[in-house]
């Protein structure tokens, strides 16, 4: 949840840099939480999909 946390913190001040005018600021710390939050969106999934096969290996098939 580290990555989820950084994004979040990146995207904070993001707002705080757009509020006060620093556009170019906020921009970087924008894209920042966006690269941060898709990283943790695509380990998610791939964590996820990793668990259902190894499931499946482990239980054995469905009657």
């Amino acid at each position: 949840m580290s990555l989820l946390r950084w994004a979040l913190v990146a995207l904070i001040i993001a707002g705080i840099a757009a509020l006060f005018g620093f556009t170019d600021i906020a921009q970087g710390a924008t894209e920042i939480a966006k690269v941060l939050f898709f990283v943790f969106l695509t380990i998610c999934v791939i964590l996820f999909l990793a668990g259902m096969f190894v499931y499946r290996e482990v239980a054995g098939p469905s009657p």
